[in-house]
């Protein structure tokens, strides 16, 4: 029997014993029960073990590091949190602190579903997959998602580093028009300046309109695109919209568009300076280029 398990029978057999110590001898209850009379006596007088006390110390640190994510870290990122803290804790410790505590990350509505159609090719693809890259604005990726609020939906287009894998521009819209993309790029544009660098997009309407080959061209980006269809080729913007779902919105419908909006800034503001990224090593993407970017 795991150690776990036999101190918690250990102190299920010491409370019976308590709780029945008027009508039944305490000798011949330990002896039926398998412990011992010492042991029974010792726990009478500290009911909590030394490893009770820790835990409760360390599920209190979880609480915490649980609550200050809003809900959204598991045991993973929750483990990083302490030891960064300065605990010695081991990940399994944490992982069975947070189940026995009901503490789990949470989650939200699916992203879209995908409708094959026939292979086309509009923009070449540059990309080919090639997710890690070892420098910023190498190549970016960008998408839209959508959001439910009782005024309508709103839709978010976000144009995300693969360096680091953080959000360097985003727009909303009540409607899919094309400046919402354009809106998302120029934001990025204008905080990143970058030279020759790759933006990946799928085949939509509004990534194949001439006003975003003229913007792009305009301001020294290459465009590329997925074949129609292959939505692993955009793979990474697509975690982050299932990330942002999943994390901050959990199937919400917001009261309005404005409150939508809010609460996205909030999330990217999150997601860029403090979330732990698994892809980045546990840090954010704000911290990661901090430490890689001379």
């Amino acid at each position: 029997m795991p150690a776990q398990q036999r101190y918690g029978s250990i102190r299920k057999a010491y409370e019976f014993i308590k709780s029945h110590q008027s009508k039944f001898p305490v000798d011949v209850m330990c002896r039926v029960l398998g412990v011992t009379r010492s042991g029974y006596y010792k726990w009478l007088k500290k009911p909590v073990s030394d490893r009770g006390l820790e835990d409760a110390r360390l599920l209190r640190l979880i609480r915490a590091s649980y609550k200050a994510s809003q809900g959204i870290y598991g045991a993973p990122r929750v483990f990083l949190d302490l030891r960064e803290a300065g605990e010695t804790c081991s990940k399994h410790r944490v992982t069975r602190l947070m189940r026995e505590a009901g503490l789990k990350a949470l989650h939200g509505y699916r992203t879209r579903r995908w409708t094959v159609g026939k292979p086309a090719v509009l923009v070449p693809n540059h990309l080919k997959r090639q997710f890690s890259v070892s420098q910023p604005n190498r190549a970016w990726v960008t998408d839209i998602t959508y959001i439910r609020t009782w005024q309508g939906w709103l839709y978010l287009a976000v144009v995300i580093d693969l360096f680091s894998r953080k959000v360097v521009g985003w727009a909303v819209s009540p409607s899919m028009r094309p400046e919402l993309v354009l809106d998302a790029l120029l934001k990025a544009v204008q905080t990143r300046r970058p030279k020759g660098t790759i933006i990946h997009s799928d085949q939509g309407s509004q990534f194949s309109s001439d006003a975003w080959r003229r913007f792009c061209r305009t301001n020294r980006l290459e465009p590329s695109m997925s074949r129609k269809g292959n939505c692993y080729d955009n793979a990474v913007v697509e975690a982050y919209f299932a990330s942002l779902k999943k994390e901050r919105i959990k199937k919400l419908i917001y009261r309005n568009r404005d409150l939508a909006t809010a609460d996205i800034a909030g999330y990217i503001a999150f997601y860029n300076s403090t979330r732990r990224h698994s892809h980045l090593g546990g840090v954010s993407p704000e911290q990661y280029e901090a430490a890689h970017v001379g």
